[in-house]
């Protein structure tokens, strides 16, 4: 039931990003400022889409990762989820973190930071690896880049709309008012953020639960979650952008007031109730969250 309510969810915060990009459009340049906003939206999802997977690896100097007993973890895990093998890859950071990427579950990589590996136990590394498994079988790759991509066209088109009103001058601005300008520039564009944080979000409670049924291990995952939340504030990425921060389990990058409002990933505390909840109704995995 719960996966259910995820996807009804996910596809209504979809359909009102499309909205608010072809209402853009459409304010813009009627039925052809329709049709312009989806193909910008449609050229950016495909680019995204194929290619995203090398440019974060790139932008990471991420290295494939022949270590036999986490790709053994890795091969196991992605056998209990139903999907091949993806291939591993490490990132030399003390920061504890990992992230998956990949356009599809046959074209998908997973990768951890060296610091992931020194300071968390077995389990622990086994249960942030499912989680990050959970996305490519979930598909949150391509869902976080239509939603992105989305978002990316809106606050486009957004622009668009801003210098067409500095170029036409007050005769626009009579025409359709001051308030659907306001709408246009700065509200629509808001309002596709928050909406592609709340998918992001919404991703990420699904595949800590999908994660942790894999692996058995719900304790252990929150257990990782906290460790690495903490590592988080005191040991910075030394690398990478915060432009990638949905992409990893936990934010990698130092949080202030405004980043934690607009942020990518649901409260570590929600995500870690929700894990020792899951943990008591299965009756599964006894470790202790210290």
């Amino acid at each position: 039931m719960g996966k259910v309510s995820a996807y009804l969810r996910l596809t209504l915060l979809l359909a009102l990003l499309s909205g608010i990009l072809m209402a853009i459009g459409f304010y813009i340049a009627g039925t052809s400022g329709l049709l312009f906003a989806l193909m910008i939206s449609l050229l950016i999802n495909f680019f995204s889409y194929y290619y995203s997977d090398k440019i974060i690896l790139a932008m990471y100097n991420a290295k494939e990762f022949e270590d036999a007993e986490i790709n053994y973890i890795v091969e196991e895990l992605a056998r209990k989820a139903g999907i091949p093998k993806p291939k591993v890859y490490i990132v030399d950071s003390m920061q504890p973190n990992a992230f998956a990427t990949g356009r599809d579950p046959e074209h998908s990589a997973v990768c951890v930071t060296s610091g992931l590996l020194q300071l968390l136990d077995v389990d622990e590394i086994e249960g942030v690896l499912s989680h990050e498994i959970s996305h490519i079988k979930n598909r949150d790759i391509l869902v976080s880049t239509i939603a992105a991509s989305l978002a990316s066209a809106i606050s486009f088109l957004a622009d668009m709309l801003f210098w067409s009103t500095v170029f036409e001058g007050n005769d626009r601005d009579a025409e359709v008012g001051i308030l659907g300008y306001l709408v246009g520039i700065i509200l629509a564009p808001l309002a596709a953020t928050l909406i592609q944080l709340a998918i992001s979000r919404s991703r990420e409670f699904l595949a800590d639960e999908t994660g942790a049924k894999i692996c058995g291990k719900p304790l252990a995952l929150a257990s990782a979650l906290k460790k690495i939340s903490e590592y988080a504030k005191s040991i910075p990425m030394n690398k990478g952008s915060p432009s990638t921060a949905h992409m990893w389990i936990v934010n990698p990058f130092s949080s202030g007031f405004l980043s934690k409002l607009f942020s990518t990933h649901p409260p570590v505390e929600e995500r870690i109730e929700r894990l020792e909840k899951l943990a008591k109704e299965n009756g599964t995995d006894l470790k202790e969250i210290n």
